[in-house]
């Protein structure tokens, strides 16, 4: 607890003068853990280009050892600060070793090149960010009873009462921070196991898709410490016949949203599946292992082990929306990624696939 019971801290109104304050967050070593820290500025900007390069530690990070600890911090994109407001911003960097190369946990360099080679495709994104809210031990799922379970899955998919749902506070809070932030959220929605939530980042083109649900991520843990509650990420937080949770993916190219688009969605699905084991592989930060618990064929999933498509099929590897599949064209959804899968690593490999051929 911070001793403040719930109050506004006191200081948070005093000015600032001309300064402000940059939060700048990366992502650690683990490929799914957020860090950040921030820097005074002399003049407000939300232009990355204006702002310097700083470093970090990155041995308490898992990204250096201690003898050359330093890890540079390159900002790539800006969002308005709703924590601290006025000209304060968030700040997302790539992380750069020593020699300013791309670091070997940074994921964002190579879908920036792969997205720039594309670029005339204009590939757009959505993704369905589903979490769980835990206590603050991070161990006991928020709202659960203390000893036992909830009733069956059924009542709690976009459920309305204190019985059906957990956690309404912290996503109306997150929803509004990220609209002030300027992050494109779309939409939110209670899921199946209760005190999950989703909520939808999109449509973004290119390399703005990961920059904006990194930052989504970083706002919504920052905004559940108000509330004393963890959010988790994990693709099966609780065993048994719960639901996981996935980080469902959108994808459409220019061909595909323009009429007769329906051949290349067709085209773009026969791809993907010729390079199912790549895909699973760039789907969540342990190269499968994370997934292999969620993606059983059961709980509204495909099995990892075999590729599948489908019209309003849920439990395929891709879904092709059945107003899709009526009008002839628009996108579809990969629902293979993970909950904690980098956005960077799969929007990388589904643009290598089905636009660059790779």
């Amino acid at each position: 607890m911070d001793g403040l019971d719930g109050l506004q801290n006191p200081f948070m109104d005093l000015p600032q003068g001309d300064k402000c304050q940059a939060y700048y967050i990366w992502i650690d070593g683990s490929g799914q853990g957020l860090r950040g820290k921030t820097k005074t500025l002399d003049h407000p900007t939300m232009n990355p280009a204006d702002l310097p390069i700083w470093n970090y530690d990155g041995s308490s990070t898992n990204q250096a050892v201690g003898d050359n600890s330093d890890v540079y911090l390159q900002p790539v994109a800006c969002f308005k600060d709703p924590f601290r407001r006025g000209n304060n911003i968030l700040v997302m960097c790539e992380t750069l070793t020593h020699e300013m190369a791309p670091h070997p946990t940074n994921n964002r360099r190579s879908c920036n090149d792969a997205m720039e080679k594309c670029a005339q495709q204009h590939p757009w994104f959505g993704i369905e960010q589903e979490y769980t809210m835990f206590d603050y031990t991070g161990k006991h799922p928020y709202g659960w009873p203390s000893n036992g379970y909830p009733g069956p899955q059924g009542p709690y998919y976009c459920g309305v009462g204190s019985d059906k749902v957990k956690g309404r506070k912290i996503v109306e809070a997150h929803y509004r921070a990220c609209m002030y932030a300027g992050i494109k959220i779309a939409g939110s929605n209670a899921e199946v196991m209760p005190s999950q939530w989703e909520y939808q980042v999109g449509p973004c083109e290119g390399i703005s898709m990961g920059d904006h649900l990194w930052v989504s991520r970083w706002i919504l843990c920052r905004i559940a410490e108000e509330f004393n509650v963890v959010i988790s990420y994990d693709p099966k937080p609780i065993p048994g016949d719960w639901n996981g949770a996935g980080c469902h993916t959108n994808i459409s190219t220019v061909e595909m949203r323009q009429a007769g688009g329906y051949k290349h969605i067709e085209a773009a699905i026969e791809k993907m599946s010729k390079k199912h084991k790549e895909h699973i592989e760039s789907y969540d930060p342990s190269g499968g292992a994370d997934n292999a618990r969620r993606l059983t064929g059961r709980h509204e999933t495909a099995s990892i082990d075999h590729f599948s498509s489908g019209v309003a099929h849920r439990g395929a590897s891709i879904r092709i929306p059945r107003q899709v599949a009526a009008d002839g064209y628009g996108y579809f959804e990969d629902r293979r990624p993970s909950s904690n899968a980098d956005p960077y690593a799969v929007t990388d490999r589904i643009v290598r696939t089905i636009c660059l051929g790779e």
